[in-house]
């Protein structure tokens, strides 16, 4: 008769590291910090490096300029009937009046409601890292997967800015020139991409140590 899952059995516990290459999984000599993967021949390392330390770097730049991203203009519009500066929420009412619902909702979801729900979700999970939660442990993990799925397409977002700069009221004889918010809403992007990146995330599967002991879960460090 089988016995129940235990979710703390993983394979660091058994003294294997995982190549986060092609999956296979490896016993490293003794006192070893990095090895070489016998199948793809990738360096393994038991958990990234400063892990937790380095997503919040990213996260926490991003989260600050998520601000001037929506704030400050995307696009600046001169023409002779004058000039005229958008930002992202702007335009998306602007969009509304003008009756393109379908297209205001699609640059509401990218602009603003992904890049938030991405701050969100990374920050409860190094949070539930670094206090040493054991529940939902699937569920986070595919929270993380989900935060990659979404990276893969986070300049989709640079794109809808773009687009939401060619949609403006532009007469003719008219000059467009970005904002400084699109340079802005740019690194989110990115910052957001790289601390998903830096989040390890074999960390939700660690067990906590007592205070004083020595945990990959900590910091990411090898053991």
């Amino acid at each position: 008769m089988h016995s129940a899952f235990d979710a703390s059995d993983t394979a660091l516990a058994h003294g294997l590291w995982r190549c986060q290459g092609c999956g296979a999984a490896c016993e490293p000599p003794a006192d070893a910090r990095r090895v070489r993967c016998p199948r793809c021949n990738a360096t393994i390392v038991p958990r990234q490096t400063d892990s937790v330390a380095r997503a919040w770097a990213w996260l926490l730049a991003a989260a600050v300029l998520y601000v001037p991203a929506n704030l400050l203009p995307v696009t600046a519009t001169s023409s002779l009937a004058g000039s005229q500066v958008d930002t992202i929420f702007s335009g998306i009412v602007y969009l509304w009046i003008e009756g393109s619902w379908g297209l205001a909702i699609i640059v509401f979801v990218a602009s603003i409601l992904v890049p938030v729900a991405k701050l969100l979700v990374l920050s409860t999970l190094l949070v539930s890292v670094q206090s040493g939660s054991r529940s939902h442990r699937a569920a986070r993990t595919q929270a993380w997967r989900a935060l990659e799925v979404v990276g893969r397409w986070s300049m989709l977002d640079i794109f809808v800015v773009a687009m939401l700069a060619a949609l403006v009221q532009v007469e003719n004889l008219a000059e467009l020139r970005p904002g400084p918010g699109a340079m802005a809403f740019g690194a989110v992007v990115v910052l957001t991409m790289l601390a998903t990146r830096a989040f390890d995330p074999r960390l939700i599967w660690d067990e906590p140590v007592a205070p004083g002991g020595t945990s990959p879960a900590a910091e990411g460090s090898p053991s």
